[in-house]
């Protein structure tokens, strides 16, 4: 009789998650239960699994409301029902309409409406009226006329127990963005939405035992048979399974011949291996897939790189969906070695972050709309968002609330209002809080995907499933990303331009030249990496510069010895010494040098994890594959993690290992497996970073333009100007005459683009390159005034920004112009038919110091272009030594001058903070600064700026970083016009 049930899925309204509610149900001897969330089906594929494994039938709804208004219930009679109901209201929120009342007639579901709210017209045979406990008495006062037989009793389930009624308002208050005290009773549910007990049932209703068995009746009616077995996607590309089989052989063997040529035996022995796995598991139609999307980008244009653990197959090899030699690394196809993994190798395609959504839009237009959607994903409650939320609705100044976040233990932060905060923020922790869209997460479905899910309708453009890549995987999804990359994008700009600039048509995807060239092995031993693709950060440049890394090997090692885990476990620096030392160390256990002889007994790829949880615990593939993925945050069941983990322990009991040795190698899987990367997915990463260093190691200052437009790397753009200028270019500042919207180079000069002028109008940057290059160069600026007809405001930018240098005028003579010229009352302009004469003023000489336009500089572009940071100190002192001159001061105290480039936070075991710096010299070069918390404490960063530095050198593997004991920021010029 519970036919209107919610879990805290149902956002900022529910308090039960969906374990709960069946428990709870099954403690009232429930023997159906129907999820009805509002205006979503997230947790049905759950609900269902969770009341079968707990003997209760489950059947499926949606409550459909107008913000706090409700307009009625639909309650599925079976799947069809069930996708009738999600197909209403995917089509609700790709149009952004609200839920029409009356509802629409339903062939497979019925309609619940409440007695406040009910049609004028006569019910439909699948309508009913919703009759609540409280509203028992109304009955008496019905006509006559009224049909009993289109009644069922409403006893909705909001809440677990009397604890949840007000941890329910204050979700309400927030969801309503008001104070706990405005919130109105219609807000909120009634507070009599629990489960019955079985006596209380019996007592109230026994008069009413007509209105159960209406209620009874229709629940008979109803069921739902939700398959969580099998593969849900796409089954067959052409027109059967077995063409699916002949056409994936005919394309992988062309592209064997074309990557191996016809006589590699060994390429001929995986690519027949492979077919036949790939046959028997059914998974053709991924890999055609998959390969079509690619093959279109690929005819457009598009640059790509193949990610994931599909990397590992040699049939993706020859499809050209990765780039990576699964032969040459010695990469095996089963997943991990894992025969009872039953989904195919998941595929992540990268794209330039400028395409991706093109390639997208492709998906849904080949395999249709009904059939393809964005993977969903679940924010949820956490952390500092929590306490500010609860603080809102509690009535807390900002303030407060920021003395909250930042010092919740101070006691001047404690009383009853904190505390109601703090309890309140423990219970709603991880409670989802808002539906948004995975990264790049895309599901090709066989059947409709409203058989599964609603869909919303994101800003996006595309619709995307309301549940997440766990309940996906669950229900037999396997998902393809199609991610978006900065990477990409330089690299295939790199080339454009420099066809433009040099005539060179550069071939990117020679990857095995590049890893050949000297230049380039020379810039990864020297870590001259700055602007390529994940290897440019400090952390990378210094680790490379420890491991003298100088080819393809060793860099696919360092992408993921790099990763967090590796770090923290104290196995980075044990890694490097062993790999310049490899036979000077001992193997903690005997099956670590027979499984990881390769990384020196170091776990540095996912595989290794596996392999240790294997051939060490004695866990079966399956079990280490799990363990794998709930490290990484890929499954979502603690206890199947702690089922794994009790084992883990308990075989290493059983194979007599001592307690000590067991502790640490699950300390290192443990810090380890949740950041690694696969093998196949770091060789990926290591390919683009060699076409990265390539096009800087032969074309610097193209690649450092490519860089510089498509931002999203890991320094500021004012780092990449510097970069290049360090490379010989000279650097403009924007010119009406020369620059576009975007940084573009001529030679070695290189103009800043108009995009890069703060509050410049986007539309003014565009015109400006289409009118010059339409009607030729601009005179002066009132031609330019009398072309491009922009406001005064926009007109001072460009004159402060220097973009009208050419005239050869100062800046206040053309401030002064421009005033003339443009009536600044006037928003909007149009272009005479004639230009008017110009008026000639005689204006007394006016003063501008070279520092005042330094300072627009900053203003405008947030960085001085036309001099370096050190030019703008007051003190001439830069140093006592250069960077490039560390090492030879090793163990020595020195002062040293650099501006801040990155700082790094981190937490010590002791719960101090310390630092990691970044700083540029005044000769260009980089060096790197370590901060201890004694340090700090005295001597802490103050912003951006430069420094004078106190430190010893210390130097591990020839990489010299200065350990800082005293800094100060140093003072620079000021401007004088303030």
């Amino acid at each position: 009789m519970y036919i209107n049930c919610h879990t805290y899925y149902s956002l900022r309204y529910g308090t039960m998650s969906v374990e709960q509610l069946v428990q709870k149900g099954l403690a009232a001897s429930a023997d159906t239960l129907v999820l009805t969330d509002i205006n979503n089906s997230t947790a049905i594929p759950d609900f269902a699994g969770e009341c079968i494994k707990n003997k209760i039938k489950p059947v499926a709804g949606i409550e459909f409301r107008n913000d706090n208004d409700l307009q009625y219930i639909g309650i599925a009679r079976n799947n069809k029902g069930l996708r009738e109901l999600n197909e209403f209201l995917s089509k609700l929120n790709s149009e952004k309409e609200p839920v029409p009342f009356p509802a629409p007639q339903f062939s497979d579901s019925y309609i619940i409406y409440s007695l406040q709210k009910k049609p004028d017209r006569k019910l439909f045979d699948n309508e009913r009226i919703g009759i609540r406990k409280s509203e028992m008495n109304r009955l008496i006062t019905l006509p006559s006329s009224t049909d009993r037989n289109m009644m069922v009793l409403l006893q909705p389930v909001t809440f677990a127990d009397s604890e949840d009624i007000f941890i329910h308002k204050s979700l309400r208050a927030v969801d309503n963005n008001i104070l706990l005290s405005h919130l109105k009773p219609w807000q909120c549910a009634g507070e009599d939405e629990f489960f019955l007990t079985p006596e209380t049932t019996d007592r109230t209703l026994i008069q009413y035992e007509w209105l159960i068995k209406g209620t009874n009746k229709l629940l008979d009616d109803c069921y739902l048979q939700f398959d969580r077995e099998g593969l849900k996607n796409k089954k067959i590309y052409s027109a059967s399974r077995y063409d699916d089989k002949l056409l994936l052989e005919k394309l992988a063997w062309d592209g064997m011949i074309y990557r191996y040529g016809r006589e590699n035996k060994e390429a001929k022995k995986r690519v027949q291996h492979e077919l036949a796995i790939i046959d028997k598991l059914g998974f053709s139609a991924y890999f055609l897939i998959t390969w079509d999307i690619v093959r279109y980008s690929m005819a457009r244009g598009f640059y790509h790189v193949g990610r994931g653990s599909g990397a590992n197959s040699v049939v993706a090899y020859c499809l050209k969906i990765t780039n990576v030699d699964p032969i040459d690394l010695n990469l095996y196809f089963e997943r991990f070695i894992n025969p009872k993994r039953s989904s195919p190798p998941d595929f992540d395609i990268d794209y330039s972050w400028k395409e991706r959504d093109e390639v997208i839009d492709y998906i849904f237009k080949r395999y249709g709309y009904s059939h393809t959607a964005l993977l969903g994903t679940i924010n949820t409650f956490r952390g500092k968002s929590i306490v500010r939320e609860l603080g809102k609705v509690h009535g807390l100044p900002k303030e407060e609330i920021d003395s909250l976040i930042d010092n919740p233990a101070s006691e001047a932060n404690r009383n009853d209002i904190t505390e109601t905060i703090f309890s309140t923020g423990l219970k709603i922790a991880d409670f989802p809080n808002m539906r948004s869209i995975h990264a790049g997460g895309i599901l090709i479905s066989e059947e409709p995907i409203t058989c599964y899910t609603a869909l919303d309708m994101p800003p996006k453009g595309f619709p995307t499933t309301q549940w997440d890549m766990y309940t996906a995987e669950e229900i037999g999804f396997e998902k393809l990303d199609i991610l978006s990359q900065r990477g990409i994008g330089h690299i295939k700009e790199s080339a454009e331009i420099i066809l433009r600039n040099r005539s060179v048509d550069v071939d990117v995807h020679a990857v095995q030249k590049f890893k050949n060239d000297e230049k380039v092995k020379e810039y990864l031993r020297k870590g001259e990496t700055k602007g390529c693709f994940y290897i440019e950060s400090p952390a990378m440049r210094g680790l490379l510069t420890k491991l003298r890394c100088d080819n393809y090997t060793t860099l696919v090692a360092a992408s993921s010895v790099i990763r967090p885990g590796v770090a923290r476990s104290g196995m980075m620096k044990e890694y490097i010494y062993r790999f310049h030392n490899p036979h000077n160390f001992k193997y903690i256990h005997p099956v670590m040098k027979e499984q990881l002889e390769e990384t020196f007994g170091v776990m540095v790829y996912q595989e290794d994890v596996l392999k240790v949880c294997h051939h060490f615990a004695g866990l079966d593939l399956a079990d280490a594959d799990t363990l794998r993925r709930a490290m990484s945050g890929k499954h979502s069941s603690k206890q199947e993690m702690q089922r794994i983990v009790e084992r883990f322990f308990s075989n290493c009991r059983k194979k007599g290992y001592s307690e000590e040795v067991t502790k640490e190698v699950w300390r290192q899987i443990e810090s380890f497996a949740g950041y690694s990367f696969s093998k196949a997915h770091s060789a990926s990463y290591a390919v683009e970073s060699f076409q990265s260093l390539y096009l800087k190691a032969h074309f610097p200052l193209e690649f450092m333009v490519a860089v510089i437009n498509n931002f999203g790397g890991f320094y500021r753009t004012w780092v990449y100007v510097h970069e290049a200028r360090r490379f010989g270019a000279t650097i403009q500042l924007p010119c009406v005459n020369m620059s576009n919207y975007k940084t573009t180079i001529y030679g070695t000069d290189i103009y800043i683009g108009f995009i890069h002028i703060m509050s410049l109008e986007y539309n003014l940057a565009m015109s400006i390159e289409t009118i010059r290059n339409v009607n030729g160069p601009f005179r002066d600026l009132n031609d330019f005034v009398t072309r491009v007809t922009p406001g005064l405001e926009q007109v001072i930018l460009l004159i402060k920004a220097g973009a009208f240098r050419f005239t050869g005028k100062k800046k206040p003579v053309l401030l002064w112009e421009a005033h003339m010229m443009i009536n600044k009352n006037k928003h909007e302009r149009t272009r005479p038919l004639f230009s008017p004469p110009v008026r000639n003023f005689t204006l007394p000489e006016l003063v501008r110091n070279n520092i005042e336009d330094v300072y627009d500089e900053i203003e405008l572009f947030g960085f001085p272009v036309t001099v370096s940071w050190f030019d703008m100190l007051e003190t001439s002192f830069r140093g006592e030594i250069p960077a490039h001159r560390m090492n030879e001061f090793t163990g020595k105290t020195v002062r040293m001058v650099g501006h801040l480039v990155t700082v790094k936070y981190i937490k010590t075991v002791k719960n101090d903070w310390m630092n990691f710096g970044c700083f540029i010299d005044a000769e260009g070069s980089f060096f790197d600064t370590v901060h201890f918390s004694q340090s700090l404490t005295s001597w802490p960063f103050k912003g951006s700026g430069t420094y004078l530095l106190l430190g010893i050198i210390v130097q591990e593997s020839g990489f010299a970083s200065l350990e800082v004991e005293k800094m100060a920021k140093l003072p620079v010029k000021p401007d004088q016009r303030y």
